[in-house]
């Protein structure tokens, strides 16, 4: 009798000192490469928010089997060589099967080139926008493992050509960041403003994290332009706008998506910036966007909705949660055939939030298709991951960003097969 009460007891002792060891090893994690630090943080630290959010939401409505989703996230520093490290651990040392990441396309380019295709690991980009994952995809480089929640510059440049006309602006000076966003952005933008009857009077590249861009501003100004298109992050393009406007330059611009930011705006002054314009990648209002404006500033830690990357960011972190749900497990060949499957036409319509996942895993349990809508709005991705949507058009105000109107897909799409 005493043998035996010893042995049961050594056994629950067992059990109970290995439960966590069970409970940890169920995880499964998802890697998260974001520019936490560098010109492009103010996004990575948004969007690295952002998915830890939609991942607690998932966690709360029962999570994958009963497992988490866990997030183990790096710092790429905003640069290439080190994003590539860091996913290479993730990939070859964790065995992830999904890295989301990075937010800018000169990080998440050599991620999948270097690591993701390779390995056949999904990648998911909340924002990196650059036509070139698109070529990369044509030209069978992807392995069909990339997809991103923002649309290509190659649709955001030709929206900003048609915005910047309808606004008067017919003679535009450019400053872009010299790396393969900017480069490309400012050839749609050209293409299609020239089409449009718009003038660009100079075209001036620029080398992240100078301490001055004076010359940049000046060689800029040549031509009397009406305004300075500024394609660039919140930091350096601070820095510019600071220098156009202490050399005289016209106080109109017109900036990309990223410079959404009110970190740019305090940084610039906002009493300059009352004839400022932009672009973003554009949202069609749903239950998730409410959801989400509500909660996300508490959860964060006071980082607003409207932060760049912030929105597109819980996207891609529902969408990767709802298709590691469906594949069943953490095999990156089943997540990407997921992907696509839990935002396709057909399913049952969910949103974000605790109780809309719930329903979502319960209906995945039961083999019935779902459809995620996003706070982005309701997207799918095509052969090459890539989504379509429509433009938001804004404008800088009493140092608040405002929305002013919204360019369709199918508008954009007519200009371009015009051009």
């Amino acid at each position: 009798m005493k043998t035996t009460f010893l042995l049961s007891a050594m056994v629950a002792a067992l059990a109970a000192s290995t439960a966590p060891t069970l409970a940890a090893d169920c995880d499964i994690t998802v890697g998260l490469v974001m520019e936490l630090t560098g010109p492009a943080g103010e996004y990575g630290q948004a969007g690295a928010k952002s998915v830890e959010m939609a991942f607690r939401d998932i966690n709360d409505a029962g999570g994958v089997n009963g497992c988490k989703v866990v997030a183990d996230t790096r710092d790429s520093q905003s640069q290439g060589n080190v994003a590539v490290d860091q996913a290479t651990q993730l990939v070859n040392i964790k065995k992830v099967p999904v890295i989301i990441g990075g937010i800018i396309s000169s990080v998440s380019i050599p991620i999948l080139t270097s690591v993701t295709a390779p390995a056949g690991v999904v990648q998911v980009s909340p924002a990196s926008s650059s036509p070139t994952l698109t070529e990369l995809g044509r030209s069978g480089k992807t392995n069909g493992v990339f997809f991103r929640t923002i649309t290509s510059d190659a649709l955001q440049g030709t929206a900003a050509a048609k915005f910047a006309m309808d606004q008067g602006l017919k003679k535009i000076a450019i400053i872009n960041v010299n790396n393969d966003f900017g480069v490309n952005m400012v050839k749609e933008f050209s293409t299609a403003y020239q089409k449009l009857g718009g003038t660009i009077t100079s075209t001036t590249p620029y080398n992240e994290k100078q301490s001055s861009y004076a010359s940049e501003a000046s060689a800029a100004m040549a031509g009397d332009p009406d305004a300075l298109y500024l394609v660039s992050t919140p930091v350096d393009g601070a820095t510019i706008a600071r220098a156009w406007v202490s050399g005289g330059g016209k106080q109109t611009f017109l900036l990309n998506d990223g410079m959404n930011s009110k970190d740019f705006i305090e940084s610039v002054g906002a009493q300059y910036l009352e004839n400022a314009y932009g672009t973003s990648s554009g949202t069609s209002p749903t239950a998730s966007t409410e959801y989400f404006n509500g909660n996300y500033e508490a959860f964060s830690g006071g980082i607003s909705p409207s932060a760049p990357a912030a929105d597109r960011s819980y996207d891609a972190g529902a969408i990767v949660a709802l298709a590691i749900a469906k594949a069943g497990k953490a095999d990156a060949a089943a997540i990407k055939a997921a992907m696509p499957e839990v935002v396709a036409e057909g399913g049952t319509p969910i949103h974000a939030g605790k109780e809309e996942f719930a329903k979502a895993l319960q209906l995945i349990k039961e083999g019935k298709p779902v459809k995620y809508e996003g706070v982005i709005g309701p997207v799918s991705f095509d052969k090459y991951g890539d989504i379509t949507g429509p433009f938001r058009l804004w404008k800088i105000s009493n140092g608040e960003v405002t929305t002013v109107g919204e360019l369709s897909a199918e508008d954009v799409t007519k200009i371009k097969t015009a051009q």
